[in-house]
């Protein structure tokens, strides 16, 4: 009787592994949020997406957790504000990271949820762009697996193996190395048209995780292309004209090289009904490529087009099945809260970790348009008062978003900004003069929570400004 309940109890379990859900996270690097044709794109079409979203969930209010890569990263990976980990602007060279004040790496001590996840028995694997250690000069960063990763596969700005790419335009006899000095980074190394990287990270995906389903294992994988970060190789037989059109064409060939991963989940029985697959990007276009549709602002900005991001969500195992095709235009929430939204989900306690993230799994599962509760806040990269350069105007340090409010102000407080984005999305009317008793409680919040972070060099370099005419420190954000 003993031996049988043992084996009963070991079956149980197994079954119970089996079907826990796999989780797809796939981050677009630099890609606005009107740019997929089901955000409203009529320049270029994106039916492999397209196809997820009408099959799952598109989410309007979701935002990151900053309007610049690294950053953006950090909080998807550990459910908690970047100012956290001084990880507040793109990493670089050593010297321009201390220059900055932010950090080389994102230290081993953050919690990630990779890490939660391998230690509950999934197969975690990341391949793609990384920015979170291990670039240009900083080549003694942890390797992405020691930050819970089984597997990794990356590109030049992250430590262990690698695709790097070969560029070839109209014209060009042969293609050219880019990056080279990246094989320092990690090896092994293979080298493939630019224009093809996103599919050579799906290559590597989709083995790992058959790997993972036939040893009946769930698994959590990230999907984190180059794309459609700028410089863009399109293939040579779709280049196209101009910022834009480079970009757009970009755009269509990433979502055609997705639609392999996207129909292996859907026709593969085990994986369609147990997997959730999430699509978002890491914060808004570069100004001229992407588009940030009807929003203010772009990368690097705090206003909307800079950390509001296309969200689509799939699983057609997990999610309500009325809400197939639907667009949730109601729920609030942002980077930081898929961690603990997805381990809700996964029914995984992560004890110990203290996210800033909140649960809103009833959300992404279609029961439910709820928001978080707390405020979202948001700090400026430390580097970037101005946009750029040639656009020169001084931006607000920080941001809050407060039911349907949202402010921005100085370091000190000081010329507030406040805009009701029920009625104003895109924040052209300024209603701080006439608000004033909400401009001094969102002012006092938002100043409490700056201070209560670790700071980085912003109110310095700010206090520099304007910016020397020129080039920027060499580094691709």
């Amino acid at each position: 009787m003993r031996l049988q309940l043992l084996l009963s109890l070991i079956l149980a379990c197994t079954s119970l592994a089996a079907d826990k859900p796999n989780v797809v996270m796939v981050l677009i690097d630099d890609m606005g949020w009107g740019d997929f044709s089901c955000f409203g794109n009529q320049e270029a079409k994106t039916p492999n997406v397209d196809r997820m979203a009408a099959e799952g969930i598109r989410f309007t209010q979701f935002y990151v957790n900053s309007p610049i890569c690294s950053p953006s990263r950090c909080a998807l990976t550990t459910g908690q504000y970047p100012q956290r980990w001084k990880v507040t602007s793109y990493l670089n060279n050593r010297a321009d990271n201390e220059r900055r004040g932010v950090a080389q790496w994102l230290d081993l001590k953050a919690p990630t949820f990779a890490r939660i996840l391998h230690d509950r028995g999934y197969a975690t694997g990341h391949f793609g762009k990384w920015h979170l250690g291990g670039q240009r000069d900083v080549d003694d960063a942890p390797p992405i697996t020691a930050y819970g990763f089984d597997k990794s596969l990356t590109n030049f700005e992250g430590m262990g193996a690698k695709l790097l790419p070969l560029t070839l335009k109209p014209g060009d006899t042969e293609p050219k190395q880019i990056w080279a000095d990246a094989v320092r980074l990690g090896e092994p190394v293979t080298w493939m048209l630019r224009s093809k990287i996103t599919g050579g990270f799906i290559d590597a995906a989709i083995p790992f995780i058959d790997k993972a389903a036939a040893a009946k294992k769930p698994f959590f994988v990230n999907l984190w292309p180059d794309d459609v970060h700028g410089p863009w190789w399109p293939p040579v037989d779709k280049w196209a004209e101009g910022k834009r059109g480079l970009y757009l064409s970009v755009l269509e060939e990433m979502d055609r090289q997705f639609g392999k991963l996207f129909d292996h989940i859907r026709e593969t029985p085990e994986l369609r009904d147990n997997t959730l697959v999430l699509i978002c990007s890491d914060n808004g276009p570069e100004p001229g490529a992407g588009s940030a549709g009807p929003f203010r602002g772009s990368k690097t900005t705090l206003y909307e087009g800079g950390t509001r991001s296309p969200l689509v969500v799939w699983g057609p195992g997990l999610i309500d099945k009325s809400k197939a095709g639907t667009q949730n235009e109601k729920s609030v929430f942002a980077a930081f809260d898929l961690a603990p939204s997805l381990l809700a989900i996964l029914n995984i306690d992560a004890k110990g970790v203290a996210f800033d993230g909140e649960d809103i799994s009833p959300a992404l599962l279609g029961q439910e348009e709820v928001s978080r509760k707390a405020p979202i806040f948001w700090r400026r990269p430390p580097d970037r008062k101005t946009v750029s350069p040639t656009l020169p105007e001084r931006l607000p340090d920080l941001a809050m978003r407060e039911g349907t409010w949202k402010f921005l102000c100085e370091y000190d407080g000081t010329k507030p900004q406040l805009y009701d984005l029920a009625y104003d999305r895109s924040e052209v009317t300024n209603l701080a003069g006439q608000n004033p008793e909400i401009v001094a409680r969102m002012k006092q919040d938002v100043l409490a929570w700056h201070q209560s972070m670790p700071q980085d060099n912003g109110p310095a370099l700010g206090a520099q400004m304007p910016k020397p005419k020129g080039k920027r420190a060499k580094g691709r954000e």
